[in-house]
C-alpha cells in the first residue's frame, strides 16, 4: 500500500484525531469529511474501532501499512509492554525525531529533510527517514544547511519541546536524550486497540 499523500486535515476530521498534534485541523469543521459528514455516524464494530485506531496512528507518523506492521511486530518481541514498545519505536525513527527537535512543522517535512541528506546522525548523513535513533545520539544539521529557510521558519514557531530531546538552535545540534515514557506521548492514542488489532 503507497504512503498516504493527501490532504491531512481530511483524514483528520475522518478520524477525529489531531494528526498534527495541534488541533488545528478539527478546530473550524470537527466532523468527517463529505456532504454527509454531519449526520449521524453508524456505530462501528469492534473490528472497525481497531481498525480505525491503527489507521490514525498509522496516518500520524506517516507510514505505510508495511511499515507500521514490521514495527509492531518487532516491538511484539521486545520485553515490556507491546502498545508502548510499539509507540517507543514510532518516537525513535529519525523523521520523528527531526520533527520533535523543531526542525520541521510537520513529520511529513522532517522526513523531506531527511531524505534530502540535510541531517547528520552522530556526524554521519542519514537519508533514511524510518533510521531507528538510539538514546544518547546527536542529531545535527549538515553544514551547508545551516541557513535551509524551512529549517529557520519552523525553529522560530517552535514555543517547546518533549522532555526526551533537547536541540541547540545556534549550533543546530540536539540529542535524544532517551526514550519516552508514555505519559509524554499523545493522551488519545489506544494503543492496546493497536494490539488487538494485530492480534485478531
Amino acid at each position: 500500500m503507497a504512503r498516504y499523500t493527501g490532504p491531512v486535515y481530511k483524514k483528520a476530521r475522518r478520524y477525529e484525531f489531531s494528526i498534527l498534534e495541534n488541533g488545528k485541523e478539527l478546530a473550524k469543521r470537527p466532523y468527517a469529511p463529505g456532504i454527509h459528514g454531519t449526520s449521524r455516524r453508524k456505530k462501528s464494530s469492534e473490528y472497525g474501532i481497531q481498525l480505525n485506531e491503527k489507521n490514525k496512528v498509522r496516518f500520524m507518523y506517516g507510514l505505510t501499512e508495511k511499515q507500521f506492521h514490521r514495527t509492531f511486530e518487532k516491538a511484539s518481541k521486545m520485553k515490556g509492554i507491546a502498545g508502548e514498545n510499539f509507540l517507543k519505536l514510532l518516537e525513535s525513527r529519525l523523521d520523528n525525531i527531526v520533527y520533535r527537535m523543531g526542525l520541521a512543522s510537520t513529520r511529513r517535512g522532517a522526513r523531506q529533510l531527511v531524505n534530502h541528506g540535510h541531517i547528520l546522525v552522530n556526524g554521519k548523513c542519514v537519508d533514511i527517514p524510518s533510521y531507528t535513533v538510539k538514546p544518547g545520539s546527536t542529531i545535527s544539521v549538515k553544514e551547508k544547511s545551516l541557513n535551509h529557510p524551512a529549517m529557520k521558519l519552523s525553529l522560530e514557531n517552535t514555543l517547546n519541546r518533549v522532555a526526551f530531546v533537547e536541540f541547540d538552535p545556534k549550533k543546530m545540534t540536539g540529542t535524544y536524550l532517551r526514550l519516552p515514557e508514555r505519559s509524554e506521548l499523545n493522551a488519545d492514542i489506544n494503543e492496546s486497540l493497536i494490539v488487538e488489532f494485530y492480534n485478531r
